[in-house]
């Protein structure tokens, strides 16, 4: 559940959701705080508060370390897919002069068309309709590759065969990154725990006190929201404000289009 609203929800709405999140945490911890304040004798905060409130805060800012370094490494583990997969396709394309006609006018139509899908996806944000066009396209290469391999016995078209089998090997890692790796709901679950119950704790110990410290507490509630949006954004390749940089394959296009 966790997952799908992570997943699905607008950047914007995310961050107000997970600062009213973290503000009513720390609004229920104060009032408990402020409650059980009344009913002790000794009206000066435990100090074993102090030790769990900085023992929390050190947990969130560990698990928000992790969560941050898995969402930044599979960041740039999608950029370098692209520029790996630009250059196997200018290779491909390349290549394919090297193939009789008219395959090799076929085989450079499906390499330009596959360039646009995978610019176009971009824009439009529609991923589905971009693999399913992609998987169509890899259909339609190999059944080139197959078609032109018994015309000749030397190498040439082993290299051209190879190059089409790079295509679509880098396509699909390119997919599976975008797709499926992305930081479990699991994970997600943990930090939004922690977070909670550290911010709560912060406000048991402020209840404990008697005061409301709002000049506190909003910076707080706004820097650990922003921190949170931040990683999801990171994980999420292109639906958010964070995508992942196309110029490689915008280059290629331009290529493609002088040749």
């Amino acid at each position: 559940m966790i997952a799908g609203l992570v997943a699905t929800s607008q950047m914007p709405v995310l961050f107000l959701g997970m600062a009213v999140l973290i503000y009513i945490a720390c609004e229920v911890g104060f009032l408990l705080g402020r409650y059980h304040r009344r009913t002790l004798r000794d009206k000066e905060a435990p100090s074993s508060i102090g030790s769990m409130v900085a023992g929390l805060l050190s947990m969130l800012a560990f698990i928000l370390a992790l969560t941050f370094s898995i969402a930044i490494e599979q960041y740039q583990a999608r950029k370098q897919n692209v520029v790996s997969e630009a250059a196997a396709i200018h290779s491909a394309y390349l290549l394919a002069d090297l193939v009789a006609a008219p395959h090799n006018v076929e085989i450079k139509r499906l390499l330009r068309n596959y360039v646009e899908v995978r610019v176009q996806v971009v824009h439009d944000r529609d991923l589905e309709s971009a693999i399913s066009k992609s998987i169509e396209i890899y259909q339609s290469l190999w059944e080139q590759a197959v078609e032109i391999a018994p015309l000749t016995r030397d190498g040439i078209m082993g290299t051209v065969a190879q190059s089409i089998i790079d295509v679509i090997n880098l396509g699909e890692r390119r997919k599976i990154t975008a797709v499926n790796s992305q930081i479990p709901g699991s994970v997600w679950a943990g930090l939004l725990i922690i977070t909670l119950l550290s911010i709560a704790i912060l406000g048991l110990q402020l209840g404990f006190y008697g005061k409301r410290r709002i000049v506190a507490v909003m910076p707080l509630t706004i820097a650990f929201a922003v921190l949170i949006t931040l990683v999801v954004d990171l994980d999420r390749p292109q639906s958010g404000f964070i995508t992942v940089n196309q110029d490689a394959m915008v280059d290629l296009q331009a290529i493609m289009d002088r040749q």
